[in-house]
């Protein structure tokens, strides 16, 4: 269980020979030939010893690690090795190092070669450890995003943006494994803030067959060089590719999936214009034990099995994100409990217009009080998030943001009350079933399916988002369409 605990909380995942031979004789294939090598949590040493053995050409290599431990192993392992007096090993904490002062003193080209921890600062904060940088929201978000999950990340992103912004205007090479999401997280740093980057690529790796991670992951190659600004990055399905399946690159200030075909349709990008038409996510609640319900033999029971008898007011008919990416729409066997119609509405006249919700409510404070979510914080009692005119519109176009699949349906009130979502759901809110179907057709045609597709990460957690969503101008998306969706009137106009 110690073992265990220490695996989680310093992602240690130690790089397996084989792999880290492979990675050598890739970046060898690809021109590297470093003057000194650079691992910055060496663990084992696994790669640092691959690349001793590839790059003998290198005068100098240096391992940090945090573990006194691997160091000693390590130490005992060079020791039968020629190039071992090469090789200088620190006993250091990542965090603390002054990577900048490092590098500067080592010959170039560099090449920084690791396998960083796998584990996020949410993950590191339910251990309650100190492993992690002293600023947690480093990305810089502000407002909801930086109080609603998106300052959550992966502590090997926070290393490799340092080593990244250390290596800018040197010569040398960036060679790390990692999670896929977090080299395209790399990537997006690197070039919004115009690093001196030349070719970068993405090898795919089998992150279960090598860690036993169930995680998209690859090895992420950036080559620096004073002077260049290149914003794309291929992507190879493994280390053997001759050819890349697509190109990543930068457009509208954020990383696309596929540069060619998103440059196809960049006609139709969003400039901030079009006012029309707003994303809205679900609503979120935090508390699905006691919020959401299900509907069985006319009665509701919450997720505890408990049978409720409640007042209809704030009972809403509820579906989830897997019954809209199923196109399970027709009809709501949930239910939600919404305690307010928007964000700064008072929650305590539902004492008197629904005593016996508010007793329900009351019964269940410790859960809701509990609630860990800063957005919850000098709000009103049971105050949920996500709400406005929108969450009760009686029309919606939605889709699901976590299934791997494009299609937008038209959701319609359910018996008289309109319907809502969970917070993994984004919609257009519309005030009639002509509105909504116009949309879902424009949204369902080949052009938006292209443009999306272009956009999106499909490997990602949540491929689906409202940053991605909002890209599209429906405007012109209608325009381009020739008049999509401009039939006659339903009969069902309401």
């Amino acid at each position: 269980m110690v073992k265990s605990k220490q695996r989680k909380e310093f992602g240690d995942y130690q790089t397996p020979l084989p792999l880290a031979a492979a990675v050598c004789d890739l970046l060898a294939r690809l021109g590297n030939a470093p003057a000194a090598v650079v691992e910055p949590t060496c663990g084992r040493g696994h790669l640092l010893l691959a690349a001793l053995d590839r790059f003998p050409q290198a005068t100098i290599a240096v391992g940090l690690d945090v573990d006194a431990g691997h160091l000693a192993g390590l130490r005992g392992t060079l020791a039968d090795r020629a190039t071992g007096r090469k090789v200088q090993l620190v006993h250091a904490n990542f965090f603390a190092t002054d990577w900048v002062g490092m590098l500067a003193e080592l010959p170039e080209p560099l090449l920084v070669i690791g396998n960083p921890p796998w584990v996020t600062s949410a993950e590191l904060g339910s251990l309650d450890s100190d492993n992690l940088p002293k600023k947690a929201n480093f990305q810089r978000h502000i407002g909801l995003d930086a109080i609603t999950g998106k300052s959550n990340f992966d502590i090997s992103e926070w290393m490799l943006v340092r080593l990244m912004e250390s290596l800018h205007g040197r010569s040398g090479t960036l060679a790390m494994l990692c999670k896929t999401a977090v080299a395209r997280k790399l990537l997006f740093h690197a070039w919004k803030h115009d690093f001196l980057l030349g070719a970068a690529a993405l090898y795919g790796i089998d992150a279960a067959r090598h860690f036993g991670a169930n995680v998209d992951a690859c090895l992420l190659i950036c080559d620096f060089r004073p002077g260049c600004r290149r914003k794309h990055a291929r992507v190879f399905p493994g280390f053997d590719a001759k050819q890349p399946v697509l190109e990543l690159g930068w457009r509208m200030e954020r990383v696309v999936a596929d540069v060619k075909a998103f440059d196809r349709w960049s006609h139709l990008a969003a400039d901030g214009t079009d006012r029309s038409c707003v994303w809205r996510s679900g609503v979120k609640h935090d508390c699905a034990p006691v919020m959401e319900l299900r509907a069985v033999g006319g009665r509701w029971y919450n997720k505890r099995g408990e049978c409720l008898d409640l007042e209809p007011t704030y009972v809403f008919p509820l579906l989830k994100s897997s019954d809209v990416a199923s196109g399970r729409t027709a009809a709501a066997a949930q239910g939600m409990i919404v305690t307010q119609s928007t964000v700064a509405a008072a929650t305590e006249p539902i004492r008197l217009s629904a005593p016996k919700t508010w007793a329900y409510l009351l019964a269940h404070a410790p859960l809701l009080d509990g609630r860990r979510s800063s957005i919850y914080r000098k709000r009103p009692r049971f105050a949920v998030f996500g709400v406005g005119d929108y969450t009760f519109a009686p029309y919606k176009v939605a889709i699901s943001g976590l299934y791997k699949k494009l299609r937008f349906e038209v959701v319609g009130s359910h018996e008289g009350k309109p319907v809502v979502f969970d917070d993994t759901v984004y919609f257009l809110a519309c005030p009639s079933r002509r509105e909504a179907e116009r949309l879902a057709r424009l949204l369902n045609s080949d052009p938006a399916r292209e443009f999306y597709s272009a956009a999106i990460f499909w490997d990602a957690k949540r491929p689906v988002t409202i940053d991605v969503l909002k890209r599209l101008d429906l405007q012109k998306l209608a325009e381009h369409c020739g008049g999509v969706g401009h039939d006659a009137p339903s009969d069902d106009e309401s």
